[in-house]
């Protein structure tokens, strides 16, 4: 309700204010030196006397509803820039642009990826928030790292479309176009503080993208006030950037203050106060309704959480564990930020972490939760695409089988694009409790980041995913109490020639054959990997993995179900401490390298001092002898 008196305060308080008009540059260029950022494409220099001029048409009102925010008026759109021949971004982009995520959580998680990807420019925290709008008391989103910031030109380049400086092979972000997507699908209206380091220079900048601003001002172009401020080093403070003319200055401060948050120079600033000597803040305000007139973002179910309203999953199952199954992670991250945030990303530095509500989000690996877990070696092949392997870590869910959480957890560069998708249609048990994990960074995700791009090198991992939740259930489904099927070779599809995927090599094989009464007979696969082989490959979130598989051909009793268990713990360990031994001797191999270096170097420094010392007793023998003679 409080919310709901917010919204019309809001809308009457920018119905009727007065259209800003100032002079702007006469080129993209010199709009950057004032500090105005014009987002168009094409730009004419016939038109860009007044590039900040507001066009003829009627303001437009804000639905405060995210997917009803879009239905625009054909006032607002058909009659755009008639008969000119160039093309402008028109402020309605910005909307349709965000619906690329259709997932709140999504959007955040964009945001995040640009503080995961400052961690090599120093950053050790990204925080999400609630706070308060100053000017109307309205709940605002914050945002903020200790990255290594922005300066002028990079904060530019950040709210222009299409423009990504990220070259890192190991960047999440790539495509330019995040910050203005995940931003305008949270709230209608976004302003960014960044301070950045560079030498001896120090500058921070401010700039607002407003949907509400553009569009109650009835402008046919997207503007971007934006104020910048260098550090001078006579006064020891920071003033206003020679970039900047006092009139471009003043222009651009007057809508900051007039549409963002703060208003005044004064509360502007000081939300540096907490940004260090780098990074970057953003505040979402003017976030989005739901369709029942709430807010989208529930910041009040839960004090040290941010929760989806009304998204809470209520899930079939029996009622002693309904309650386990709908506190499983694979459906609380559907509503809660907290549970999603920690699964999102596979590894995080330990000298780096997300705080969410003031609280650390603890990271959770989702292969803990696995019991019989073992790890199959794919290796895709298509044309043009070089050779690479992928592990997936494949196992039942602990509460198996009566909680029927399935699927496959897909990454790609560390972060989480697919959660528990569902590669089995389950019509029946096949398959049921199976969960999966692995890292596919050989494939695009969409610019949403939250599927995958529909090639056919995605579709061959589809059909690979299928067969390894079948095969697993088929090979191990009496150790959850189901009576052992017939077992069924995995079949390749025609496009995906059997060279393409491996078998593995088995974990209890030896234990099993040896263990008498448990009727396992193993079938020797042709292309089985080596555990050397794979010892060498990186293990899914840590270093080394290996890969197992069992088949049982008839029904195991809980005796021998528990037996089976037993030796795959065992073996487990086994492998475990084998693999602590190898690192250690690894290190130890390393250790004797160094010290045999370092004793070659000390025998290299012992005969040159002994060679010196005979050189010395040479010529104190050589002058005795002189001095004999005189």
């Amino acid at each position: 309700m409080v919310e709901k008196v917010q919204q019309e305060k809001y809308t009457s308080q920018y119905a009727g204010n007065d259209v800003f008009e100032d002079n702007r540059s006469r080129n993209t260029s010199n709009a950057a030196q004032t500090g105005s950022t014009l987002l168009e494409q094409g730009q004419s220099a016939v038109d860009d006397a007044r590039v900040s001029s507001t066009s003829a048409l009627p303001s437009a009102p804000i639905c405060r509803q995210f997917w009803k925010a879009g239905n625009y008026s054909d006032a607002h759109g058909s009659r755009v820039n008639r008969g000119k021949t160039y093309l402008h971004v028109h402020p309605m982009f910005l909307h349709s642009n965000a619906t690329s995520h259709t997932w709140a959580f999504g959007a955040i998680a964009e945001l995040l990826d640009n503080a995961i990807d400052e961690i090599q420019n120093g950053a050790t925290f990204v925080m999400v928030d609630k706070i308060s709008n100053p000017r109307d008391g309205s709940s605002a989103l914050l945002i903020q790292d200790d990255g290594g910031g922005m300066d002028p030109e990079a904060i530019r380049r950040c709210i222009s479309f299409g423009f990504s400086d990220k070259k890192s092979s190991e960047a999440i972000g790539q495509y330019g176009n995040g910050f203005k997507t995940s931003s305008m699908r949270l709230g209608a209206d976004v302003i960014v503080f960044t301070r950045h380091m560079e030498e001896r220079s120090a500058t921070q900048s401010i700039g607002l993208l407003s949907y509400s601003f553009l569009m109650r001002m009835g402008h046919d172009r997207i503007i971007v006030p934006m104020v910048d401020y260098e550090f001078n080093t006579d006064i020891g403070k920071f003033g206003i950037s020679r970039r900047h003319t006092n009139e471009s200055f003043q222009a651009n401060l007057s809508l900051l203050l007039q549409w963002s948050p703060y208003s005044s120079e004064t509360e502007l600033l000081k939300q540096f106060d907490d940004v260090g000597l780098h990074g970057t803040k953003v505040v979402i305000y003017n976030l989005w309704y739901n369709d029942d007139g709430n807010l989208e973002l529930d910041f009040n179910k839960d004090p040290q959480d941010i929760c989806i309203e009304g998204d809470t999953r209520k899930v079939e199952s029996l009622p002693a564990w309904r309650t386990v199954k709908e506190q499983h992670i694979a459906n609380r991250l559907h509503y809660s930020l907290r549970a999603y945030m920690s699964i999102l990303y596979l590894r995080i530095p330990e000298t780096f972490c997300i705080k969410l509500r003031g609280q650390v989000v603890m990271p959770h690996n989702l292969a803990d939760d696995l019991k019989f877990p073992e790890y199959i070696l794919y290796k895709p092949q298509a044309g043009g695409l070089r050779e690479v392997n992928v592990i997936t870590t494949i196992g039942f869910v602990k509460d198996a089988p009566h909680v029927n959480i399935h699927g496959f957890n897909i990454y790609h560069k560390n972060r989480l694009i697919k959660p528990f998708m569902q590669a089995v249609n389950l019509t029946n048990t096949r398959s049921r409790g199976v969960v999966g994990i692995l890292e596919a960074n050989y494939i695009q995700p969409t610019h949403s980041k939250q599927d995958f791009e529909r090639t056919s090198i995605f579709q061959k991992l589809e059909v690979r995913l299928k067969e390894m939740a079948w095969e697993y259930w088929d090979y191990h489904c009496g150790l959850i109490g189901y009576h052992v099927t017939k077992k069924v070779r995995a079949v390749s599809s025609p496009s995906d020639p059997p060279a393409m995927s491996n078998r593995t090599f088995p974990t209890v094989g030896t234990e099993q054959a040896a263990s008498p009464g448990l009727g396992v007979k193993r079938k020797e696969h042709s292309n089985s990997v080596t555990p050397d082989a794979v010892r060498k490959l990186p293990r899914l979130g840590e270093g080394v993995a290996v890969t197992s598989a069992s088949s049982s051909s008839r029904h195991i009793s809980q005796q021998q179900q528990n037996a089976v268990a037993v030796l795959m713990q065992d073996n487990q360990k086994l492998k475990a401490d084998l693999f602590e031994y190898e690192m250690r001797k690894e290190e130890l191999n390393l250790q004797v390298i160094k010290l045999t270096r370092e004793l070659e170097e000390e025998n290299a420094e012992y005969d040159r001092l002994m060679a010196e010392l005979t050189l010395l007793d040479d010529m104190k023998l050589e002058n005795q002898r002189v001095n004999i003679v005189m």
